[in-house]
């Protein structure tokens, strides 16, 4: 071991023993669950069970984001989502995460960060891309890609799935759905990592380092934009857009927002579900024996997959006008904050909700995708990936170790993994 992962493990022990003792000490008003390390740590269910059993709708008034509101509730989120005319997404009153500001050089509007109407003109122009009959065209190709990975995959060593596996298909996929040069894909990833990267991340050291980055990735996309406003007629993300009569003169800060949107999206979300479910698979070896006994149960993989995991943290809503949500006095302009990971694990909608449960009869009412008008577009194509890609898994994988040191991401928007050590028995071993 070096002397830096010496260094790291100490200091995650101490935040670990930190963590523990908040939890449990602090009183009720002085929690804040809006700490990237927290996320890193495995706490944050913790702190937000906390929350939804002792003040579902909770104030927190200093912190690194602070002021904001935490609503830790699966019915009183759904009811919030529905509510676009009180609970705004708009990029001019904050957006959509507890960092994001319209005043922030690195935030750019987006069709997810506008409400009604603009919000479904705009998300119209590319609901082709994700038609049943565009991803029946596209699963010969995932399916390809899925067994080409699994095989190159070493036998008898440790690997990260997360590089391996994880981005290595939804980079290909995104790369697909963009219309964006296969050789390329890792770009995607890359751009996609610093556009939710929290200042002080080891790679994007300062704002200005990022913004390069992002810079990068818009030269090229306006290429690619000039080039499909030259040739009409493709199929791809990016086309759809240069067609659409509501977005082919959409300002650049808007272009450049929609392509942050549709690649944060297209690779985040999927990205973290399939590193999440070796995780559950490993932790929960009961249901991969009945998944393997029984692959019917991989129709419900998904939708249990995505509740248990909950790849994207948090949406963040702003209040429009003065609001009461259960006897909290919510004030116009401030700062909601929706935690879809604490409705996941609401005991009021879900039974055992810390397990990983196949069989889960409402596993399909997880919030991870959102709800109302802002649910994620993309939502049948993650399903396509983890389901073809687990189809692939139990044809040609017959076991795996996990390692027990995943590290997770430290942010508060993405609930994910940055590695994840695996390992596959050597070739005809037992």
């Amino acid at each position: 071991m070096t002397q830096e992962q010496t260094t790291e493990n100490s200091s995650a022990a101490s935040n670990a023993q930190r963590f523990e003792q908040d939890l449990h000490q602090l009183p009720i008003a002085a929690l804040d669950v809006a700490q990237p390390d927290l996320f890193s740590a495995g706490f944050a269910p913790r702190y937000l069970a906390r929350l939804r059993h002792e003040a579902p709708v909770h104030y927190c008034a200093e912190g690194r984001f602070a002021p904001y509101w935490s609503i830790t509730r699966h019915s009183d989120i759904e009811a919030i989502e529905l509510d676009t005319e009180t609970f705004s997404s708009a990029h001019a009153n904050g957006g959509i995460t507890i960092g994001s500001s319209a005043d922030d050089p690195q935030f750019f509007p987006a069709f997810i960060s506008m409400d009604p109407p603009r919000h479904a003109t705009q998300r119209r122009v590319i609901a082709p891309a994700f038609s049943p009959e565009r991803l029946a065209q596209m699963e010969p190709q995932i399916r390809a890609w899925c067994a080409e990975i699994l095989e190159a995959l070493p036998r008898g060593e440790w690997f990260d799935w997360v590089d391996r596996v994880s981005i290595e298909l939804t980079a290909r996929t995104l790369a697909l759905l963009l219309g964006f040069p296969q050789e390329r894909s890792r770009d995607l990833i890359r751009w996609s990592e610093a556009m939710v990267a929290l200042p002080g991340h080891p790679a994007y050291t300062t704002p200005e380092n990022k913004m390069r980055l992002m810079q990068e990735c818009f030269g090229t996309f306006d290429a690619i934009w000039a080039a499909r406003l030259e040739t009409p007629g493709g199929d791809d993300l990016i086309s759809l857009l240069a067609q659409g009569e509501e977005t082919r003169h959409m300002p650049k800060p808007e272009f450049y927002g929609n392509v942050l949107l549709l690649i944060v999206g297209g690779n985040d979300t999927t990205r973290n579900s399939i590193s999440g479910s070796i995780v559950a698979m490993h932790a929960f070896p009961d249901a991969l024996q009945k998944l393997r006994a029984d692959p019917d149960l991989l129709a419900n993989l998904t939708p249990e997959l995505l509740r248990w995991q909950t790849p994207i943290a948090h949406m963040r809503r702003t209040a429009t006008r003065d609001v009461t949500i259960r006897g909290q006095h919510v004030r116009r302009g401030d700062k909601v904050i929706l935690w879809y990971l604490s409705a996941n694990r609401d005991e009021a909608l879900f039974e055992r909700p810390d397990d990983f449960v196949l069989e889960r009869p409402n596993a399909r009412r997880h919030l991870a995708f959102g709800f109302g008008v802002h649910r994620c577009i993309g939502a049948r194509l993650a399903d396509l990936q983890v389901r073809t890609l687990w189809e692939e898994i139990l044809r040609r994988i017959p076991a795996f170790d996990v390692a027990a040191d995943s590290v997770r991401v430290p942010s508060t928007f993405i609930n994910g993994y940055q590695q994840v050590m695996v390992r596959l028995p050597r070739p005809g071993a037992a």
